[in-house]
């Protein structure tokens, strides 16, 4: 695996999305957005894992350069950004990460922050072959009916950001619009993914997540177009 940087130039300002390469070939790409805190060594070694796999991992930077250390300054930095704003980022990731490693296939995941993120892209952007977003926020109704991409949706039922009233909703509006999601649940906390986070993590629940995810990635990603 070889970790690199791509420079990104948005209307708001330059940022860098962090690069995980595997060594092999590359046939897709997994978009990965940030948690609240930011880019941190959690989400490099995530990154990491992605790249073992065999996708190029790319991790844009939506705070451009500043790490939350405490919960305060990660909801500050959090409620500064605006959805616009992090979708553009997003974008300018694909097209730089499609520019520099001629890779045209796409799936999104995030967590926490990221996952609310990673949701709306999959709304918004069509390039986007699949996602997985970790216990994000739901969109509107106007925003999620536009879905296209195939969406594994993983939540904590002990969350209570994102609980079980938000995620009911998002499986009725799922059926309402017929829109390609499946909702998987565990017996967690908000953050159970975050092996950083002793107080919420389960290593059963996120082994049984990431096994999920790498299926799904596997399944949308190699479909020949």
């Amino acid at each position: 695996m070889t970790v690199e940087s791509l420079n990104l130039n948005t209307s708001r300002g330059a940022t860098t999305a962090y690069v995980a390469r595997p060594e092999t070939e590359i046939d897709a790409a997994v978009i990965l957005i940030h948690e609240w805190w930011g880019i941190n060594d959690h989400i490099r070694d995530l990154a990491g894992r992605y790249a073992t796999e065999g996708y190029l991992c790319v991790a844009p930077d939506l705070y451009r350069g500043r790490v939350a250390t405490n919960t305060d300054e990660a909801s500050a930095l959090m409620q500064a950004l605006e959805i616009d704003d992090g979708l553009e980022t997003i974008r300018k990731a694909m097209a730089a990460a499609e520019a520099t490693y001629q890779v045209r296939r796409f799936a999104i995941t995030g967590y926490c922050m990221g996952g609310t993120f990673a949701l709306r892209a999959a709304c918004e952007i069509p390039e986007l072959k699949a996602a997985a977003p970790f216990y994000g926020d739901i969109p509107d109704e106007r925003a999620l009916a536009k879905l296209r991409a195939p969406t594994l949706f993983i939540a904590g039922k002990r969350d209570a950001w994102i609980n079980p009233e938000k995620v009911n909703t998002l499986k009725e509006l799922a059926a309402k619009y017929s829109l390609p999601v499946e909702v998987v649940s565990y017996d967690a906390d908000h953050a159970f993914f975050n092996d950083t986070r002793p107080q919420v993590y389960d290593a059963e629940a996120a082994a049984d997540a990431w096994r999920r995810v790498l299926a799904h990635f596997r399944r949308h990603l190699s479909e020949v177009e």
